[in-house]
């Protein structure tokens, strides 16, 4: 119980500094930031709203200004369960997306998420067209 108070405090505090000190927006041409959103608008994030690693990946999301569903898996959550049935576990964050042939990947680690979307949308000369 205490451990649960300390951690929810800690990610409330952590939620205000990422507030505080947000990235700006990358910059596209109206064009360039449609096909984007048509490109990104397919994934979605599973997340915890206090989770520092899913801070970090929202921080990036931001930062590439992506249009990217967010579900909570908080403990009374529908996509609890569906997190945990497609994907396999309960871990966040998770992006799930679509791979070439339409079927559904489950990315588990923050670390491989922003790698991911920064090797697709971090610079406009690397979009898929």
């Amino acid at each position: 119980m205490l451990l649960k108070i300390l951690r929810n405090g800690l990610g409330s505090l952590i939620v205000v500094l990422d507030q505080l000190t947000r990235p700006a927006k990358m910059q596209r041409t109206a064009e360039l930031q449609a096909l984007v959103d048509e490109q990104s608008s397919e994934m979605v994030l599973y997340q915890l709203f206090a989770c520092p690693f899913c801070i970090k990946t929202r921080r990036a999301i931001h930062r590439l200004n992506l249009t990217i569903e967010m579900r909570s898996v908080s403990d009374r959550s529908p996509y609890r369960a569906e997190l945990e049935q497609n994907g396999g576990k309960i871990q966040v964050p998770c992006l799930r997306l679509k791979s070439e042939d339409g079927s559904d990947v489950w990315m588990y680690e923050s670390s491989d998420i922003i790698a991911y979307l920064d090797s697709q949308f971090g610079a406009p000369a690397q979009l898929q067209s």
